[in-house]
């Protein structure tokens, strides 16, 4: 499977007195006694259970130079990175992303519980991004510690400009939307819960112990928008595919006949209905999963 086409985000420190700080309320949603379960490939497996970036105060945290080591340790292949984390330093956040998305495997992250501030952007590297149905992503601006005149504080809102353009940037191109609808669920310091994530596109999928059985549950944000850009390729408006593919879903619950879930029996689709989930079917043939 090719990596998802991902935009590359800045590293290191432009400007020395710009640092990343936790916001209160990440604290007190963050729960650290949420773990990934031991399993036979943890071998593979990173954990990112504490803040973003070196901390001070208890000499912990997790940093881009503790990702690297770990990557090059486990070598090429696929990798799972576990997070629950309410976020820290944004340049480690983005270092960590870069590293994650220019590893030689696939790379899976899982949100087991929060992944906010810069810990969202970290999620948001992985080839297929899981959550808890429980589960929170929290995106914002960036936060700084500022002091002196209006003239300083101006030069400072401006400074910090560009790094909230990149982490925007990101998040669109995560999710296929647009830049500025991401700005505004930055401006507003926005909560995402599991089932919201996935609509959205930040996620592309449950963790497995939260997914349904198969054929109990609707078709994945992932896999609609898959079938969007394949209709969308050859020509088809966009307004017209998002029908095609709900008219297809509502036609094709119970493709037995059975009636099953359904008390008066099967109802047959329109015959207008048939012929665009022919054609939808049609489309879905020559595509490449």
């Amino acid at each position: 499977m090719s990596k998802r086409t991902l935009p590359g985000a800045p590293e290191g420190r432009p400007y020395a007195g710009v640092t990343g700080q936790v916001q209160p309320r990440a604290f007190d949603r963050w729960n650290t006694g949420v773990r990934a379960a031991v399993e036979g490939d943890e071998d593979r497996t990173i954990s990112i259970y504490d803040v973003i970036g070196y901390d001070y105060w208890t000499g912990e945290g997790v940093t881009a130079k503790r990702i690297a080591g770990a990557l090059r340790g486990m070598g090429s292949g696929p990798v799972t990175v576990n997070v629950n984390s309410p976020g820290g330093d944004m340049f480690e956040g983005l270092a960590i992303y870069n590293l994650l998305r220019e590893h030689d495997g696939e790379v899976t992250v899982k949100v087991l519980s929060l992944a906010a501030s810069a810990a969202s952007i970290i999620a948001m590297a992985g080839d297929t991004v899981q959550i808890a149905r429980a589960g929170f992503l929290m995106i914002h601006n960036a936060w700084v510690m500022a002091i002196g005149n209006r003239n300083d504080l101006i030069e400072v809102a401006a400074t910090l400009q560009p790094f909230d353009d990149a982490m925007a940037s990101i998040y669109a191109a995560r999710t296929g939307q647009d830049i500025k609808a991401m700005a505004k669920l930055m401006d507003a310091e926005t909560w995402i819960g599991g089932q919201a994530a996935i609509d959205d596109g930040f996620a592309d999928e449950f963790l497995p112990s939260d997914q349904v059985k198969k054929g109990e549950g609707k078709a994945s944000a992932s896999a609609v928008r898959r079938i969007e850009a394949a209709l969308r390729s050859s020509g088809m408006p966009k307004s017209e595919a998002m029908r095609l593919i709900s008219e297809f879903k509502s036609s094709s619950g119970d493709p037995a006949g059975s009636g099953e879930g359904d008390p008066a029996g099967r109802v047959e689709p329109a015959p207008d209905s048939l012929s665009k989930t022919a054609a939808l079917a049609a489309s879905l043939t020559a595509m490449q999963f």
